[in-house]
């Protein structure tokens, strides 16, 4: 049926031309590069994790000249799945819930919403992100649609990576997570995002989407009983509009686990 191939590929050389900036004009192919903004940490020695995760550990196998008489390098690394940028995936906090590597990419590519608490944040370092702030953002912006990658700037992202500023503690082990303090997310925003919204997936420029101070993390449990996914650790969310960028959130695929480094960008529109 050479007719419906014919109408295939036309759609999705649509799709790749809007995807990528390009436009027909007098009947040439013209091409406009698109904005895009790196929204992850760099992970190296310096990379902040949780006090109880190991950090990242990273050494040569080999680098220099080979036997053949050309250049070659080859590392190991090594790494908690919930440290630096990184995927939460629902079974982190959810029984039975989806995996890093069953994550559908629906959830991981997307429209943005960009909610800006970072004067509050700035002003309580243990501020609590309330229902009552995203819908004022909703009232200015427009109501969240299904799907929507929501991510929440507290600004914190400014003191990576001092983790005493930044996680409120440069403290390990137990002692470390009883001195956490940070902004998070409140179960009753959780609720509105999860619930009544229904988004796509929840991001946060800190170390949890729950504040540091919480002992029952009801945020993170909220989203991840509805198959919502959270992205950690994210940074420069100064860069994104509150609304029109794309995000694509790709995390290492990582078989039945729990999370994963997190490799996020936007696309400006």
């Amino acid at each position: 049926m050479p007719h419906a191939t014919t109408i295939v590929l036309v759609s999705l050389t649509g799709l790749a031309l809007a995807s990528f900036g390009c436009s027909l004009s007098s009947g040439s192919l013209t091409s406009r590069e698109p904005t895009l903004i790196d929204l992850t940490h760099v992970f190296d020695a310096e990379t902040v994790y949780w006090p109880t995760a190991p950090g990242f550990a990273f050494h040569s196998d080999f680098e220099g000249e080979t036997e053949g008489g050309w250049f070659y390098e080859s590392n190991t690394l090594s790494t908690s799945e919930h440290g630096g940028t990184h995927l939460d995936a629902p079974v982190h906090f959810a029984e039975g819930g989806l995996s890093t590597d069953e994550i559908p990419l629906r959830r991981l590519v997307g429209p943005a919403a960009v909610i800006d608490v970072s004067a509050a944040c700035a002003a309580d370092r243990d501020h609590v992100i309330s229902a009552d702030e995203i819908e004022a953002w909703e009232a200015r912006h427009g109501r969240l649609a299904e799907g929507t990658i929501v991510l929440f700037r507290t600004g914190f992202d400014r003191y990576w990576p001092d983790a005493e500023r930044y996680l409120g503690t440069d403290a390990r082990g137990p002692t470390g997570v009883a001195a956490l303090r940070f902004p998070g997310l409140s179960a009753p925003a959780a609720e509105l995002l999860a619930e009544d919204r229904r988004v796509g997936a929840v991001g946060i420029d800190t170390a949890s989407l729950d504040p540091g101070r919480s002992v029952d993390f009801r945020a993170h449990r909220i989203l991840f009983r509805q198959d919502i996914p959270g992205f950690e650790n994210v940074k420069g969310l100064d860069q994104l509009p509150p609304t029109g960028a794309t995000i694509i959130a790709l995390p290492m695929k990582i078989g039945s686990g729990s999370g994963g480094p997190l490799r996020i960008i936007a696309i400006l529109p």
